[in-house]
């Protein structure tokens, strides 16, 4: 029988309704409308390299700002991220990846290890990338990190662009998340010496 590794999540709070949409298992298909275009298009860098079919539809208090929007999309994308990989058996678990966009060059770890924890080592020399804040990239990766309950490394190793450097972070985490959910023909069971994540 074949395992469907998806899930859909709704996150209803005061400020934003958030639906959620992942397949693991996908092709790299992308819908994806939060409100704020710049997150768009790093989101569907994730789906796309990461080769996940992924749909996002959200709405929220943008007139106030984009911030609680961004984060509960990140919250959500992680809560179903955790879903879809159900007990994780089998899974490479960790991988990392690389990605150049132009001058900037990016790196991502991961470890699907059932415990969260972030560091985000990026600078930006700008307050905002279109409708976004440059400071909102790191809580992007820690809210996905905490709710998918992982272990996520990441840092802009150089780079002048700021778009440049946070599309290759996006990417790479896209690319890192498709190589480390793969299955281990080899592991049949928990990929953990204690038997659990």
């Amino acid at each position: 029988m074949l395992l469907m590794r998806t899930a859909e999540i709704h996150r209803v709070t005061k400020e934003t309704n958030v639906r959620v949409k992942l397949n693991l298992d996908g092709s790299g298909l992308a819908n994806i409308q939060t409100g704020v275009g710049f997150y768009d298009h790093m989101l569907h860098h994730i789906a796309h390299h990461g080769l996940f079919d992924l749909e996002i539809a959200a709405t929220g208090d943008l007139h106030i700002d984009e911030h609680h929007t961004v984060e509960d999309v990140a919250i959500a994308l992680g809560q179903a991220l955790d879903r879809a990989l159900g007990d994780r058996a089998g899974i490479v678990r960790m991988a990392d990846a690389f990605v150049t966009m132009d001058e900037a060059l990016a790196q991502v770890i991961i470890d699907l290890s059932g415990r969260a924890y972030c560091v985000c080592d990026a600078t930006f020399t700008s307050d905002r990338m279109g409708g976004m804040g440059t400071s909102l990239v790191a809580h992007v990766f820690e809210s996905i990190a905490t709710h998918a309950r992982m272990n996520l490394h990441a840092r802009v190793l150089y780079g002048r662009d700021d778009h440049h450097k946070t599309e290759g972070l996006f990417k790479a985490l896209g690319r890192a998340l498709d190589a480390a959910t793969q299955f281990d023909p080899r592991r049949s069971g928990v990929p953990s010496t204690k038997g659990v994540i």
